[in-house]
């Protein structure tokens, strides 16, 4: 008969693993808790041990492949090597998924991995007693740690035959707190205090509700009455997760004990103290407070690709200002020729794009990348422009901006702007940029530090337009001022070519006269 083998839990806030290697092939043979198969997180590599022991009669699940939690990736059938491989797996085709152990064996009952930094849980209440009948991932016990609370399964189908920590006592991830037997298997003798007639560690009751034993200290800590608190667990259950929920909502607290005719003294004068009251608040329903949503693709590449970034590269900024004066009296003086002649509007970005070009030809380090342990030099200049979606952020690539007219930036940077929006970008329009542009200042961004787009080597920020008290040949003038950012690898761009590049796009923007004479 096969047993299935799962996807445990891997954690708080992981849903999702890939199969890093099978341990064991079909046809080997396993003992129970024995590790088969290797499953790596973003955050950890963890061990998938066989709940039985067989023979591992079929992979589900090829190596490279994601799964998420309770994913089935194998099973394991009765035999003894590899020669019952294929006599297991025929039979399981003709033969009832009974599941069950066979009589005399026992199948132990561990407890699962209970979430990232947790390490300890309370076992809150046995839901089989030792001799009832269970079934394979039938709910035979539940656990309580201080975040949430999580039932175990019983691994086969089978007989409870052991109970070994009983309710209320505290357990560690892998614990073995009981075991199943195949039917007709004897129960072992129960615990100590149940042997002498002792009842294990009964849930305390709240009215008509069950109090786990960890929220029923909790309540008792705090002086509450359990009759209040609404339960979120099994059958209505109250967990220490709901006592925590309702004293952070406002749950009444018990008035500390007032000295007698409800005065206190103070040497020979008396004072009347009043109780404290907590100001009253709205109750704020609990599955408003929080919202689970799984990562797109593009924001996984995305976190992936700047988190490279930061773990590679040894990334500085340095900054700048630009008087903007000069550029905006030129694009209000041709903006609205430009846009009848062209049919596109004259925006700040193609100034950017021409200005930063120009400084990449006379500080070529800027437009190169590292390759293993080569320096790439790029005698072409394809420009990545940040662009923000619904879906997050973009950066399609305006291919040989040293080539195009202003007019031909504009268009080019309006079609990717719109594709963006419309998550119709192909992979074509976001590869081989050899620089980025990054616009924070459309969202009020007033200074930052860009992160690197690997594997190019720098990155131009862009700030907001503001105005700012600047001393202008001895006067003070209001000017319309926007810091600058340029992030850049060390490794290949020295201190001095990434001020100089900067140095020279503030000069080209703010005397654009100098871009179309190429100065």
């Amino acid at each position: 008969m096969a047993v299935e083998i799962k996807v445990p839990a891997l954690g708080e806030s992981v849903s999702e693993a890939t199969v890093a290697q099978w341990l064991k092939k079909t046809g080997d043979a396993v003992a129970a808790d024995e590790p088969v198969a290797e499953l790596e997180t973003d955050k950890v590599t963890v061990e998938i041990n066989a709940p039985t022991a067989g023979v591992l009669s079929e992979i589900a699940v090829a190596e490279g492949d994601s799964v998420e939690v309770g994913t089935v990736i194998g099973t394991i059938g009765e035999g003894n090597g590899a020669g019952a491989a294929a006599a297991s797996a025929s039979a399981e085709k003709t033969a009832a998924p009974a599941q069950a152990t066979p009589a005399g064996d026992t199948v132990d009952i561990a407890v699962p991995a209970l979430g990232e930094s947790v390490t300890e849980a309370t076992v809150a209440s046995w839901l089989k007693k030792v001799g009832d009948a269970v079934k394979v991932d039938e709910p035979v016990a539940e656990l309580e740690t201080d975040k949430v609370s999580l039932e175990v399964n019983a691994p086969a189908s089978g007989v409870l035959v052991s109970i070994a920590a009983e309710e209320g006592e505290s357990v560690s991830a892998g614990a073995i707190i009981g075991a199943v037997g195949g039917e007709g298997s004897a129960p072992v003798a129960a615990p100590a205090a149940q042997a002498a007639g002792k009842p294990a560690a009964p849930a305390a009751s709240g009215g008509d509700a069950i109090v786990m034993p960890a929220a029923a200290k909790l309540i008792a800590e705090k002086g509450l009455e359990a009759s209040a608190i609404a339960g979120t667990g099994k059958d209505g259950r109250i967990t220490k997760a709901d006592v925590l929920a309702y004293i952070e909502q406002g749950g009444a607290q018990p008035a500390p004990a007032a000295a007698p005719g409800g005065a206190t003294s103070l040497g020979t004068t008396s004072l009347e103290i009043p109780a404290f009251e907590r100001p009253s608040s709205a109750p704020r329903a609990r599955k408003d407070r929080e919202e689970r949503v799984r990562m797109s693709k593009l924001r996984k590449t995305i976190a992936t690709r700047l988190k490279q970034a930061q773990n590679t590269a040894a990334m500085l900024t340095t900054f700048n200002e630009v008087d903007m004066s000069n550029l905006m009296a030129v694009r209000a003086e041709y903006k609205e020729s430009f846009e009848k002649r062209h049919e596109v509007k004259l925006g700040f970005m193609s100034f950017f794009v021409k200005a930063c070009v120009g400084a990449l030809q006379e500080i070529p380090a800027v437009n190169a990348e590292i390759d293993g342990d080569d320096m790439v030099y790029k005698n072409y200049y394809d420009i990545g422009v940040a662009v923000g979606t619904p879906q997050g952020l973009v950066v399609p690539v305006v291919r040989d901006c040293d080539v195009l007219s202003f007019a031909e930036v504009e268009k080019e940077i309006g079609r990717l702007g719109r594709l963006g929006r419309d998550g119709k970008l192909s992979m074509a329009d976001m590869t081989g940029g050899t620089f980025t542009i990054s616009n924070g200042g459309v969202y009020g961004s007033l200074m930052s530090t860009p992160i690197l787009n690997p594997p190019q080597s720098a990155i131009l920020g862009m700030h907001k337009i503001q105005e700012r008290a600047m001393v202008i040949n001895g006067k003070v003038e209001v000017r319309p001022m926007m810091y600058l950012a340029v992030s850049y690898d060390h490794r290949i761009i020295d201190g001095k070519e990434a001020v100089t590049f900067l140095v020279s796009v503030k000069n080209k923007l703010e005397d654009p006269q100098r871009i179309l004479l190429d100065l």
